[in-house]
């Protein structure tokens, strides 16, 4: 490993939403930095499989109605 091109790595700590706390190594911050996440695995929908969908202004019913009929062709060959 080549000296002097490698970013420091340290001991910093990390605070999920819900308030638990764990403490790792990264290149994150100053040593003993607090990185206080805003998403974690236990409220993201993508880890949950809870999704909502959010209807601005009509922009999923009028998606839905552009392409309803793709995939429900039948090809003739």
């Amino acid at each position: 490993m080549k000296s002097g091109i490698h970013p420091e790595y340290h001991e910093i700590k990390i605070v999920m939403t819900d308030g638990t706390e764990f403490t790792t190594r990264s290149c994150y911050g100053e040593p003993g930095a607090t990185l206080r996440l805003d998403v974690d695995p236990k409220s993201h929908p993508a880890w949950t499989g809870v999704q909502r969908i959010l209807d601005t202004g009509g922009q999923v019913a009028k998606f839905n109605k552009r392409f309803a009929g793709i995939g429900a062709r039948n090809v003739k060959k």
